[in-house]
């Protein structure tokens, strides 16, 4: 085996999932995976060191004719991907995984980042341990932890923050108030601007509250029924700017390719609106500032 390497390698997720399938029924060498991956012998080893650094492999035999099995651990998260339990595979990574560990615990500290503030965050806080980050370690841990909705992040700052909430807490309303106004520009004396995108709103409510964004456009969606008169949802033109991103939403789900286990990942950057009766909203204007929320009928 080599020497610990200090920094995270370049290696996805999908590619963890498929080499810890790989060796799951028998020992593998490093020309195996090659080949059973498709991938060059480079970008093999990469995988294999990595995939053994988080415990996810072992190696067998001797450094000239070494072999790599899947572990317990290895088993625990491929289960967890077959099951798309991807809060277990979370967990997973994060106890085997000191790179992955380290960036969930600075982003808990910290409340959120952006990928500059996170890299001389967590270069202080590993000043003394044997590993380091760079800015492609925090985009390889920041991409896994996106994909396993354990983080998201500002798709039009950059952000990252934790998703720690499993529903809107009950002041939504308040928050999404707040949001309306810090986003609101002035469009002339006096004059506001009435109708804001809807995707900024959401994005800068899910980094304040901690929600996931299928979580907001339940709320959301439940305000405005509530609040009839008072909100408004407005659609949008083909070319509206309110579609676009600067950053996209990276999602994952499981897939089988050829009795391969892997997943399947997609990075979205033309965002949704909320639909509501099969129609897509992609502005919201606010009437009445008096408006009520009421979680148990959302």
């Amino acid at each position: 085996m080599t020497e610990e390497r200090a920094t995270i390698r370049p290696v996805n997720l999908s590619r963890l999932v498929e080499l810890t399938h790989v060796c799951e029924e028998g020992t593998k060498s490093t020309e195996e995976v090659e080949v059973a991956l498709d991938v060059s012998h480079k970008r093999a080893r990469e995988a294999i060191l990595e995939a053994e650094r988080v415990s996810l492999l072992s190696e067998k035999g001797d450094e000239e004719e070494s072999v790599y099995e899947t572990t317990d651990i290895g088993e625990s998260f491929l289960e967890a991907v077959r099951e798309e339990d991807w809060e277990r595979a979370s967990s997973i990574l994060a106890t085997h995984s000191p790179h992955y560990k380290s960036f969930i615990e600075t982003l808990d500290e910290d409340g959120q980042g952006s990928l500059d503030a996170l890299l001389e965050r967590l270069e202080d806080t590993q000043e003394f341990t044997p590993y380091s980050f760079n800015q492609t370690g925090i985009e390889v841990v920041g991409d896994w932890a996106e994909r396993l909705g354990r983080v998201q992040r500002n798709a039009f700052s950059g952000s990252y923050y934790l998703t720690d909430r499993s529903e809107v807490p009950p002041n939504f309303h308040f928050v999404l108030l707040e949001v309306y106004d810090d986003l609101e520009q002035t469009a002339g004396v006096d004059l506001r601007q009435r109708y804001l995108s809807i995707p900024r709103l959401r994005e800068e409510v899910c980094e304040r509250l901690g929600c996931t964004r299928d979580n907001f456009d339940d709320a959301l969606l439940a305000v405005c029924q509530q609040n009839v008169g008072k909100l408004e949802l407005s659609g949008a033109p083909l070319d509206s700017a309110a579609k676009d991103a600067a950053l996209g939403i990276k999602q994952m789900k499981r897939s089988d390719e050829d009795g391969l286990v892997t997943t399947s990942q997609s990075t979205q950057q033309v965002m949704n609106g909320v639909e509501l009766y099969d129609k897509q909203y992609y502005y919201l204007a606010v009437y009445d500032r008096d408006i009520t929320f009421d979680t148990e009928a959302s």
